[in-house]
């Protein structure tokens, strides 16, 4: 427990020596509080000529006592396992932690469950005395064990705390009814030649605790007890075989069975369910090999198939496309032919290759509007009446005013006019007018009224342009013509 070290010393011609005392291990205060040692010296170098005076060595007792440190408290048990039964009500005991205080304070200890140990809070534990109990029932099928920590914290000094783990195993009771151990749907070949033909054996399972003297018996129920397709025998060994009594089944028929069945376990208390056993009918071929056991043909008759409901919904899409093409066709039809200039959004290039646009030129433009400043305006002539009638007289002019307005300056207002508007058609509209201008040789084509018998005009130059202006050769000669006029 204890070393010795020395340390020497020369001085004034004296040797000394010094020995100290360290721990080779840790001491506890509650398990011994003191240490009584007993040292001697002696002196290995001694002179032989003063042998006369020994003896050169002594003794000395040295009493080590330990002091009390504060510590945790100490549980009675490095860990605890308890038990409790599934299903138990909350408050049910589980078991009972101890912790001390060592010191001398022997302070009191208060005990908690850190509720990271318990995330679900199963369990209670009281802070005065350690018991354990539970907050709500527990279940061995979901959570077999639960492994929680306590915490003993002592009351003054430095609150310091200690842990203990603790298991906590649930108990099985038997709770659960046992159950198919496998898929409660077995297919059978609806020729079945052979009476007490076994078509399947059953076993069970159970989710509470197997034991190894655990047992299942089973039986028909007792609504088909008495039935005369299937039997049921219990083999004695928790299994039971399925006959078939009769022979042979048609899937037009019928071609589904199904046989509820009783199973009972020897557990306590006793447990029983029932689960129903589905046994389906199939067409096999001579060797018993399952072919199908669709029964969708045999359910056809009474009502429709999928590829008739998909003809009768193709129809009906059919139909529909046609209505919607049949009012698509109407629509159009019933728009103007005549395209409006908001609408029109094409590049528009009127060709004029005419003098004046001549009377046949009815769709292109209206030549009233080049004669006729007003007639851009919004004043059309009309055809009705005389153009005497229809044009506005200037104050101390009694013809037209039309007739005073040169063609060429009336397209350049307008060109400009059009320039200038914001409120201009956004596309490029070229009109090409083949204009003589002034001081033609043709001379003015304006009005026929000029032309009277008393004209000194000379026309006979209209022979030697050829037989396209024989007519106005004819009309205008030397020679005397009545022409008259219509007003329209």
């Amino acid at each position: 427990l204890l070393l010795l070290s020395s340390h020497t010393d020369y001085k004034r011609g004296c040797f000394n020596s010094f020995y100290f005392l360290s721990f080779s291990q840790m001491v506890d205060f509650e398990t011994k509080r003191s240490y009584t040692l007993k040292v001697e010296g002696s002196n290995p170098y001694i002179d032989p000529q003063f042998l006369a005076w020994g003896p050169y060595k002594d003794e000395a007792t040295i009493k080590i006592s330990v002091e009390d440190a504060d510590e945790p408290p100490v549980f009675i048990a490095p860990s605890y396992t308890f038990e409790v039964e599934e299903n138990a009500p909350p408050g049910t005991p589980v078991g009972r932690v101890h912790a001390k205080d060592t010191d001398v304070a022997n302070n009191p200890v208060r005990y908690m469950i850190p509720r990271y140990t318990d995330v679900e809070q199963f369990f209670s534990i009281n802070a005065e005395d350690g018991m354990i109990t539970t907050t709500r029932p527990l279940d061995r099928e979901t959570q077999p064990w639960h492994n929680i920590s306590v915490s003993a914290t002592e009351i003054g000094g430095h609150h310091q705390d200690t842990k203990v783990r603790v298991n906590i195993k649930v108990k099985d009771v038997n709770d659960n009814p046992p159950e198919f151990a496998t898929n409660n749907e077995v297919l059978m070949c609806e020729t079945v030649y052979l009476h007490s033909f076994v078509i399947e054996t059953l076993s069970a399972v159970d989710k509470d605790e197997m034991a190894y003297r655990q047992h299942f018996t089973f039986n028909l129920a007792p609504e088909v007890a008495h039935n005369h397709n299937f039997s049921l025998k219990d083999n004695r060994d928790s299994t039971a075989s399925i006959y078939v009594l009769r022979k042979g089944f048609s899937r037009l028929t019928q071609d589904v069975y199904y046989l509820p069945i009783e199973i009972n376990d020897n557990g306590i208390p006793a447990m029983s369910s029932t689960n129903t056993l589905t046994i389906r009918v199939c067409s096999c071929d001579s060797k018993d090999t399952i072919l199908s056991c669709n029964v969708e043909p045999y359910v056809l008759p009474a009502g429709l198939s999928t590829g008739a409901l998909i003809a009768i919904l193709a129809c009906i899409v059919i139909l529909l496309a046609i209505v919607v093409l049949f009012v698509a066709l109407r629509r159009q039809k019933k728009e103007p032919l005549i395209v409006f200039e908001e609408e029109d959004i094409r590049e528009n290039i009127i060709t004029y290759d005419d003098e004046g646009g001549g009377e046949e030129d009815t769709e292109a433009f209206d030549i009233a509007t080049l004669q006729n400043p007003d007639g851009a305006n919004g004043f059309l002539p009309r055809k009705d009446i005389k153009p005497e009638l229809q044009y506005p007289i200037r104050p101390g002019i009694g013809r037209p005013a039309a007739n005073s307005v040169d063609v060429d300056d009336f397209i350049k207002t307008r060109i400009a006019e059009a320039d200038s508007d914001p409120t201009a058609p956004p596309y490029d509209s070229i009109q090409i007018y083949g204009y003589e201008g002034r001081g033609s040789l043709a001379g003015s084509l304006s009005s026929l009224e000029s032309v009277t018998t008393e004209s000194d005009l000379d026309y006979d130059y209209l022979q030697s342009w050829g037989p396209r202006f024989k007519k106005l050769a004819d009309l205008y000669g030397t020679k005397d013509l009545c022409v008259q006029y219509d007003d329209d």
